[in-house]
């Protein structure tokens, strides 16, 4: 007598449905445009795919983008990390204020912030004219790329991270004090492994999205060559002269950069999971 394996019902359709109608999807939106760029750069051929990229000029944008992302998810890691453990551990006035503006950057266009950016921080904008006496320059610099960066990419750490925060058990970290642990080791040994994994995706997701920031840059970077120009700037302007195997060469430069980058830090995630027993 054959017996039936039980299944626990799923609101979602049957597996072949539900599997066939999200590979459509992420095929329309992901894979096809990704293998278009991939396709012209093979008619392209490596050869001149290498001719177009090696330049001094793009080297200059890419570095800068990368740097630069680099930098501004770093400390949203740090900072994100500080104020979602705020706002989920801590009852003050203003909270959900605060909470609610977190989300700000994904409301606001990105072109807005990096007109308000450059407005606040300009020689002649209102911070600007005070921090200029100290011999800081925001707007037309990297600093005020970074910022813009900072801002467009908080909000990914920490709405990654506060949920996971939300579920910590308090009970860890009253038997760490129990057992005689510094605050500081209970941060180290206890609650920092359980966040690492979240963390990273946060920090991925800022980062993913500060490399290809177009609109909150421009603005506030000056787009100086050799200096403050951003590499999507670069293919914008190939675009622009109609240079299309130019900006696809430029494309796949920062497609390669951004999944090796990516691969490093899912290989970092699944070896903490595998550390806390997740996996």
């Amino acid at each position: 007598m054959r017996v039936g394996i039980l299944r626990a019902p799923s609101p979602l359709p049957g597996f072949g449905l539900s599997f066939g109608i999200t590979m459509t999807v992420l095929s329309i939106v992901v894979l096809l445009p990704i293998g278009a760029l991939l396709g012209r750069g093979l008619m392209i051929g490596p050869g001149e795919l290498w001719d177009m990229v090696n330049s001094r000029r793009i080297w200059a944008a890419l570095s800068l983008s990368f740097r630069v992302a680099l930098a501004a998810s770093l400390f949203n890691l740090v900072f994100g990390l500080a104020l979602a453990w705020v706002l989920v551990r801590y009852r003050f006035w203003g909270r959900r204020f605060i909470d609610a503006a977190v989300d700000l950057p994904f409301a606001l266009p990105t072109a807005v912030a990096g007109i308000s950016l450059t407005a606040l921080y300009a020689p002649n904008g209102a911070f600007g004219q005070a921090l200029a006496p100290l011999g800081i320059q925001v707007a037309y610099s990297e600093l005020g790329i970074w910022m813009a960066l900072v801002f467009i990419g908080l909000p990914f750490v920490v709405r990654t991270v506060q949920p996971v925060i939300e579920e910590l058990d308090r009970e860890l970290e009253e038997a760490s004090a129990t057992l005689g642990a510094q605050r500081l080791a209970t941060l180290r040994r206890v609650i920092l492994p359980t966040l690492t994994p979240a963390l990273l995706t946060g920090f991925a997701l800022a980062l993913a999205r500060s490399v290809g920031e177009y609109g909150s840059v421009i603005f506030i970077a000056g787009n100086l060559p050799f200096k403050t120009e951003i590499a999507p700037l670069l293919i914008v302007i190939r675009l622009e002269e109609y240079n299309y195997d130019a900006a696809t060469a430029i494309g796949i430069a920062m497609l390669v950069i951004s999944f090796a980058m990516l691969f490093a830090i899912n290989a970092i995630q699944i070896w903490s999971r595998r550390r806390i027993g997740l996996v």
